[in-house]
């Protein structure tokens, strides 16, 4: 996952970092090694395209947190990376793939494959 943050371009914004930083705080994510978690966030302090959601989109019934869909549609991203059910439920949003980290990495890996072999 961390290669996943430092080769590739990210999009965020403020509030959807604040948001992340509080939900790894959370019980679910108790496994995770505090330094994990610090060092997971200083790559997305650190590397992100940072994106301003100048108008909030109402998109979710079930989940009225849309600041993920509303971060990567003003960063023009390709892809949704997510592990939240509602989200994964869309599957495309305004023309971007809504994908699990574990499909992310293997989009990635045969990305990665097919450039080796070009030319």
């Amino acid at each position: 996952m961390l290669t996943l943050l430092r080769d590739h371009t990210i999009v965020s914004s403020t509030p959807l970092l604040a948001e992340l930083a509080d939900v790894l705080t959370r019980d679910k994510f108790a496994e995770i090694k505090t330094y994990q978690i610090n060092s997971f966030l200083a790559i997305l302090v650190e590397k992100p395209k940072l994106v301003s959601i100048k108008e909030p989109l109402k998109i979710m019934v079930e989940d009225p947190d849309d600041l993920v869909p509303a971060t990567a549609h003003e960063g023009k991203a390709r892809y949704i990376v997510s592990g939240d059910r509602h989200l994964l439920k869309m599957k495309v949003f305004k023309g971007i793939e809504v994908v699990a980290v574990k499909r992310m990495l293997e989009l990635l890996k045969d990305l990665k494959v097919s450039e080796e072999f070009a030319g």
